[in-house]
């Protein structure tokens, strides 16, 4: 019986490795073709955001006005002159960010828990929610001004009809932020919810069925099962909230424009009234300097509770 040989299998001889000087250029292109892919970007990212902020910071030490063409050296001066205005502006901000992240996150969480359920009809009901949140800003202030005003809105005509007094919602300090609150809870509730709603989606339905077996209750069962796996997105969709709620300009402006007096005069608010109201460009940078820091603050608070809420999860 003859016997064949098979040949060895024949090796590939390795590639030579690259002499470290041609390792190195390779590196060397590697590294200019990143810079110059992220060239625009940077370029695009100095001319939109950082030299406006630099000549921000540098018009609010000058007299500057838009109504003259010349400016003077002041120093610290406008600071000095918009500092009481900010402290008043910066709590009258505060409350409005505080109340118009509140209210739409409640409406938000009580609405995705009823949509979560097997309703009929509920594909439709969610289209429907989701209204409110694709208007316009402006559009939705113009709105709520008609739906508020003191001699032709529909708020107060349903009050006459009832036979109750009218009332001036936007004319009192007492209901001006009142006002302006629904108005915003209404634009920005179904955002809110249809976050919420994609976790309640996300929920593992093992624990809840265990816990229906159990004999919990639906209240027993959000408590305690569902409402932990909230709590962590729930709080940094309301610290996201919180922060863009800290700048707002449009709804107030349209609806109240900071009055009456000051009692809805807002950071932003106050900022385009020194601007385009005194024609002051030197106190309204050091007014958007100051509002600057106070924001910064506020998203130091936000970047420390997702680094803790990361490290538990």
């Amino acid at each position: 019986m003859a016997v064949t040989m098979k040949p060895p299998p024949s090796r590939t001889a390795a590639p030579a490795p690259r002499p470290e000087g041609q390792q190195k250029s390779l590196g060397a292109r590697d590294r200019t073709f990143g810079f110059m892919l992220a060239a625009p970007a940077v370029a695009l990212f100095l001319v939109v955001a950082v030299y406006p902020l630099l000549a921000g910071v540098w018009t609010s030490f000058y007299d500057q006005s838009l109504i003259r063409p010349e400016r003077e050296f002041i120093g610290l001066d406008n600071y000095t002159a918009v500092w009481p205005d900010f402290v008043d502006r910066l709590g009258t901000t505060l409350v409005f960010a505080t109340f118009a992240t509140i209210c739409p996150l409640l409406v938000g969480l009580a609405l995705a828990v009823l949509l979560n359920a097997r309703l009929r009809g509920r594909g439709v009901l969610r289209g429907m929610l989701m209204l409110p949140w694709l208007l316009p800003g402006v559009v939705v202030s113009f709105l709520w001004a008609w739906i508020f005003n003191d001699s032709y809105g529909v708020l107060n005509h349903v009050l006459t009809q009832l036979s109750l007094p009218e009332v001036d919602f936007l004319g009192k300090p007492g209901t001006a932020m009142a006002a302006v609150v629904i108005a915003k809870t209404w634009n920005t509730f179904p955002w809110v919810m249809v976050v919420i709603l994609a976790i309640l989606q996300t929920l593992p339905r093992e624990q809840l069925e265990a816990a229906a077996i159990d004999g919990a209750s639906r209240r027993q069962r959000f408590l305690h099962v569902s409402l932990p796996h909230l709590l962590g997105p729930v709080a940094l969709v309301a610290m996201l909230e919180f922060i863009y709620n800290f700048g707002s300009f449009d709804m107030i402006f349209v609806m109240t424009g900071g009055g009456p007096g000051t009692s809805t005069m807002t950071l932003a608010v106050s900022l385009y009234q020194y601007a385009f109201t005194e024609f002051s460009l030197g106190r309204a940078a050091a007014m958007g300097v100051l509002w600057l820091v106070a924001l910064s603050l506020v998203c130091g608070a936000y970047f420390l509770l997702n680094k803790k809420l990361e490290s538990r999860s």
